[in-house]
């Protein structure tokens, strides 16, 4: 048996760096520019102890330049540059990084974010030949005593190395663009790449010697001298022309891991894109991506802003980070830091977190059951509207709720989604002491199911499902009954349900504490609430249950009146007293919002019949 090692050779591997490696070609200027930002970096280092060549040029840039004419693109800049024997080891020996060897050597602290490097991939420079068909560098070393080095490469496995033109310190990587990546040989389209990967990186980027980048990164300065406006500015640049965010949360965090970032709360559009993130991922102010589920959960994703993490776990090109268990705790602190920021908000800024809470409702709600921790973290900063408050909103938070009300309805909490269609039962409930909760977006029936299975005996019930004991005179209610005592209610249960000829209705008789209401259609809480819910993600109108009771209010004067045998008499067929008890019931039916198109028309056709019999 024979024992062997495998080699790699540079017409196998880099075939697959040009194809294969990057997600798309345009990565090849963040890596050249890293590459610069590094070289001047490592410059700087050096200055504190080191006598450099050309020390007075202090002025430290990288340039991107555009020659359209030959179809040529070069990046320079007046770092470090490189020797013949550095050209060797670092550009010729794929994979193999320098700046891992530069921190070791010259970062006595140990911590590698002190230094300032960027670069941790010796694969960086060959995705250069993504875009072209041949690449030179020119580079004159730091070293007074260094001369200068050229290096020419078509891509294959061959290369030539000697000596170099240049006269000042640095290095010129000139790229031959291949005929179908000529479109970055436009300035717009060079500009949008420099602004997109390496708007923030700390040394000047410049196009034709204009500089192209913002270099001053608002989340890398201390939260403590930074004012609302600067945030507003940096949303502004970040996201133009949006509404200024609702609020922000500033990421500063030292252990056990670094990460800076700044979040924002946008406003929201009329639907949520959860498909969707605009949180930009950088490490060490290079852009990474913006899709990045493993760090921003889903729920998480309306969120707008950037992160900045300087030892994100990433793969070999840098396009997309690794799985590791550090994303998942660098996560888990994310998702903390803006529970934080909302309940920091509700206790410092009550009256400004009132304002924007109809904003930020449905993702609070929507992050809360997508994550039971992210509920605990939240809970409590979550508010509700009341509906009866009239033209000035007031919130409450739900135990609030409950200890206002504990008296009159115990662990029930009355709310609605309409309060035009079902003020009736609004109002009975507010002459008597009860608020209802608004809750009419789309989320809120899973969300109040949501409550419910967190919130153990405490129960949610719409203004007209059911009525509150309290509403009922029990005490003051009238008995129906004729000259000799006999029960009429009876009659009246019989009356309704000839008149509907539904046997799904159940009829009700009770003494409501207000007279005017003459009936009220009640809905199964659990059952309308099912029906709305399968409605919604069939993507169709709500059918509310058949199943449903029709309460007689036998306080009021109307029902009195057809409660009395006198009133019926027969006239070709339906009754006159059939007629307004069929108009009674479709009117409550309409009046909470339970009338279709078919019982509309039984509105309309019956009222004609009243309107007639009444000539």
């Amino acid at each position: 048996m024979e024992k062997g090692k495998l080699s790699v050779h540079t017409e196998n591997i880099l075939p697959i760096i040009k194809k294969w490696l990057y997600s798309e070609k345009e990565i090849f200027l963040r890596e050249l520019a890293s590459n610069a930002v590094d070289a001047l970096s490592k410059l700087r280092r050096l200055s504190l102890s080191e006598e450099i060549r050309d020390a007075e040029d202090d002025d430290y840039f990288v340039d991107i330049q555009i020659d359209r004419e030959n179809g040529k693109l070069s990046f320079e800049d007046n770092g470090v540059g490189l020797t013949t024997e550095e050209i060797k080891k670092y550009i010729t020996q794929i994979a193999f990084s320098g700046a891992e060897e530069f921190i070791k050597k010259y970062e006595e602290s140990g911590d590698r974010s002190k230094a300032g490097i960027i670069g941790n991939f010796g694969l960086g420079f060959y995705s250069s030949f993504m875009v072209a068909d041949k690449v030179e560098i020119d580079s004159l070393s730091w070293q007074k005593d260094a001369a200068p080095a050229h290096w020419i490469s078509d891509g294959g496995e061959e290369y030539d190395l000697g000596p170099g033109a240049r006269s000042k310190r640095g290095t010129k990587i000139t790229l031959h663009i291949s005929e179908d990546s000529k479109e970055l040989l436009d300035k717009v389209t060079i500009q949008g790449l420099v602004r997109r990967f390496c708007d923030f990186l700390p040394y000047p980027i410049k196009i034709d010697g204009v500089q192209a980048n913002k270099q001053n990164p608002l989340w890398a300065r201390q939260p403590a001298e930074l004012k609302r406006e600067d945030y507003l500015e940096f949303y502004r640049y970040l996201y133009p022309f949006q509404q200024d965010p609702l609020f922000y949360v500033h990421l500063n965090v030292d252990y056990p891991f670094k990460l800076q970032g700044v979040l924002f709360f946008p406003h929201l559009a009329h639907e949520m894109d959860l498909n969707k993130s605009e949180v930009r991922i950088y490490c060490r102010q290079v852009f990474v991506t913006d899709e990045a589920q493993e760090l921003i959960p889903k729920y998480l994703t309306i969120l707008q802003g950037v992160i900045d993490i300087p030892d994100l776990p990433l793969n070999v090109s840098r396009s997309y980070l690794q799985n590791e268990p550090q994303i998942k705790k660098i996560s888990q602190h994310i998702i903390k830091k803006v529970a934080d920021r909302l309940n920091d908000e509700f206790t410092k800024e009550p009256d400004n977190y009132r304002k924007i809470w109809p904003d930020l409702a449905p993702f609070v709600k929507y992050a809360m059951m997508s994550d039971e921790k992210f509920y605990d973290q939240a809970k409590a900063s979550l508010i509700f509207e009341l509906a009866s408050a009239g033209e000035e909103k007031q919130f409450v938070t739900l135990d609030d709720y409950f200890a206002n009300h504990k008296e009159k309805i115990g662990d029930k909490a009355f709310y609605t989604n309409d309060p035009r269609a079902q003020a009736a039962p609004l109002k009975l409930l507010r002459e008597q002491g009860v608020e209802a909760l608004l809750m009419n977006t789309m989320i809120d029936s899973h969300f109040m199911q949501f409550l419910e299975s967190k919130e153990s005996g405490r129960r949610f019930v719409r203004v007209d499902a059911e009525l509150a004991d309290h509403i009922v005179d029990k005490d003051g209610g009238v008995k129906l009954a004729d000259a000799d005592g006999r029960d009429l209610e009876s009659n009246l249960r019989e009356l309704f349900q000839k008149a509907i000829g539904d046997e799904k209705a159940t009829i009700r008789v009770e003494a409501l504490k207000s007279d005017e209401i003459p009936a009220l259609a009640l809905f199964p809480e659990q059952m309308r609430r099912f029906s709305e819910m399968s409605a919604m993600m069939a993507r169709e109108m709500p059918k509310l249950p058949v199943e449903h009771t029709l309460l007689l209010n036998s306080k009021n004067a109307i029902i009195r009146a057809l409660a009395r045998p006198a009133l019926v008499t027969a006239d070709g067929g339906v009754s006159k007293q059939e007629l307004m008890a069929r108009q009674i019931y479709y009117l409550a039916r309409l009046a909470q919002g339970g009338a279709g198109a078919e019982e509309l028309q039984k509105l309309l056709d019956t009222s004609y019949a009243v309107l007639e019999r009444a000539l």
